[in-house]
């Protein structure tokens, strides 16, 4: 089954095989730039690296450290090192053969394509995958005949799912600090003593002493070299 974008494509650049003019081109450009960030929220990486690194600070139980434009750089800077295969194989097959005038725009958009789809279904769920597929009424031989407008919502409900189970994972060790130096002070009586008062420091002293940084970044790049 053809993917309804790439039909849309194809019949806005006319029946007979017409090109692009170089005014409707930058139009397109102009207008895809608007879905930019929904794009790299619900078709990449981010989604799971900023929902585990929102997660990681509320553990520690800071607040608004780091704050949140430091979380969204960190979050982007590991989205294109995770994604950078993608983008050297759409540059191959897409955006270098189009600046050489060897293939047209919708040829371009059309290679573009696969390397993103092979991606995203790298790391979707079997259960989310399932889901969608049966909600649209379709019936695909393979994996990657399954269009966007089904793979996309499973793509983002899969990175859902993992996103919070390694957030679980992240935020024991955290909650024992807190449930320990909770019971002590209660053992002395200092119950007029707010317990983040002594675990705050003593949770960041364990943060760093172990790299915490290194290994959760590291964690996170690695979950997506396993799922593929």
């Amino acid at each position: 089954m053809s993917d309804p974008t790439l039909t849309l494509i194809k019949s806005l650049s006319g029946a007979g095989g017409a090109e692009y003019s170089v005014d409707v081109q930058s139009l397109l450009v102009i207008t895809t730039l608007a879905f930019l960030p929904g794009l790299l929220l619900l078709t990449t990486s981010f989604t799971r690296i900023i929902i585990v690194l929102s997660v990681l600070r509320q553990a520690l139980g800071l607040q608004t450290t780091p704050p949140n434009m430091v979380l969204t750089a960190l979050a982007l800077s590991l989205t294109m090192f995770v994604m950078r295969d993608v983008v050297h194989q759409e540059q191959d097959k897409a955006l270098n053969p189009y600046l050489a005038g060897q293939i047209s725009f919708s040829q371009a958009l059309a290679a573009a394509g696969p390397p993103e789809q092979n991606f995203m279904l790298a790391q979707t769920r079997k259960a989310p995958m399932h889901l969608f597929v049966d909600l649209s009424g379709g019936h695909y031989a393979t994996p990657q005949d399954v269009p966007l407008t089904v793979l996309v919502p499973a793509f983002a409900t899969s990175e859902l799912e993992t996103a919070f189970q390694i957030s679980f994972l992240i935020y024991i060790p955290f909650v024992l600090i807190d449930l320990a130096v909770a019971s002590i002070l209660m053992s002395l009586g200092m119950i007029m003593v707010s317990p983040t008062l002594i675990s705050l420091p003593l949770k960041l002293l364990m943060f760093v002493s172990i790299h915490g940084w290194v290994l959760v970044l590291g964690t996170l790049a690695n979950s997506f070299a396993q799922s593929g």
